[in-house]
């Protein structure tokens, strides 16, 4: 379940307090009338099954108080109370199922962002790759997939291509392409430096290469892999299974691609070029059509469950 707290104007709580008691799936309801000083007003807190989620951010912003006030959501680890389990088990279909589509929103926002963070661990993923590449380490290739933070991106790709936010999935191509960019030219240099003092010995990639050999080798499989990480991943942020996340990562290989990519630039090795440019936009691809697709299966099967309760859908959200 999750917990709201909101800071609501005083000539509009008991709206507030009206909408909560319409929601099957809101309980243990508590007015702190006069409680809040910035910005003034009362504070309200409920408990909420998540499926509710989005009926009660609706009601509130209807009312206005994410513009006056504010509106928090909060997960719950444990909660013992009878009257939750009763809340739960009315609320439409089912918590893993419900996707709260503002959390998504403002998640999805933030992954857009081109961060020192984020070119910095996408950086340190693709040496890894490319140290993986030249000893043919299937541990470092592992290593590099968890490390990489391309996911969040391609998620908001996938969130403005179902809002049809073309704003958002400009931002979010501009952030991966720049940090694929400077991650691969930074790992370049530094392979082009260890070859110039000796480090790195070689003139050619292996020949080879058992346990790395699919990094530079698109096939059939590298789209259909991808096609089941990007599913599987946007259904671990709408149901808020991030542990799932990991198995998304290991699972798909734009990392290990950038990284060979940039050591074959290194060496002239010509048909490693195009092979791991290629794997890279199979993996971008693959990710960004499942992962849409999932988003929109989940808002029609979702709005079935609505209508079958009798609820209506959520106005201005997926």
């Amino acid at each position: 379940m999750l917990h709201l707290r909101a800071i609501v104007p005083a000539d509009r709580t008991d709206a507030a307090c009206d909408a909560l008691d319409r929601c099957r799936g809101a309980t243990n309801v508590v007015v702190m009338a006069g409680a809040a000083r910035s910005p003034a007003g009362d504070v309200v807190t409920a408990d909420l099954a998540r499926e509710s989620a989005n009926e009660v951010i609706a009601a509130f912003q209807e009312l206005g108080i994410e513009r006056d006030g504010s509106i928090t959501f909060e997960q719950i680890d444990l909660i013992l109370s009878d009257r939750a389990d009763l809340a739960e088990e009315s609320a439409p279909g089912a918590g893993e199922d419900a996707v709260v589509w503002q959390d998504l929103d403002e998640r999805t926002a933030q992954e857009t962002k081109l961060t020192w963070a984020f070119v910095a661990f996408l950086a340190l993923a693709t040496q890894l790759a490319a140290i993986a590449a030249l000893t043919d380490s299937a541990v470092l290739v592992v290593g590099a997939m968890v490390l990489g933070p391309e996911f969040g991106a391609v998620a908001a790709i996938c969130y403005g291509v179902l809002r049809g936010d073309w704003t958002r999935i400009g931002r979010a191509l501009r952030t991966l392409a720049i940090g694929f960019a400077v991650a691969i030219a930074i790992t370049y240099v530094c392979a082009l430096v260890s070859h110039q003092i000796g480090v790195l010995e070689v003139d050619r990639l292996p020949q080879s290469r058992p346990n790395t050999a699919f990094i530079y080798s698109p096939d059939r499989w590298s789209f259909i892999v991808a096609l089941l990480a990007g599913a599987a991943g946007v259904l671990s942020l709408t149901a808020g299974k991030s542990s799932a996340l990991v198995g998304v990562f290991i699972a798909v290989t734009t990392v290990p691609a950038a990284g060979n990519l940039a050591v074959a630039l290194t060496l002239r090795h010509g048909s490693e070029i195009t092979g791991s440019a290629q794997q890279l936009g199979v993996n971008l691809a693959g990710m960004v059509i499942a992962g849409t697709l999932t988003l929109f299966l989940q808002r029609r099967v979702w709005a079935a469950v609505l209508r079958k309760s009798g609820r209506r859908s959520i106005r201005g959200r997926p």
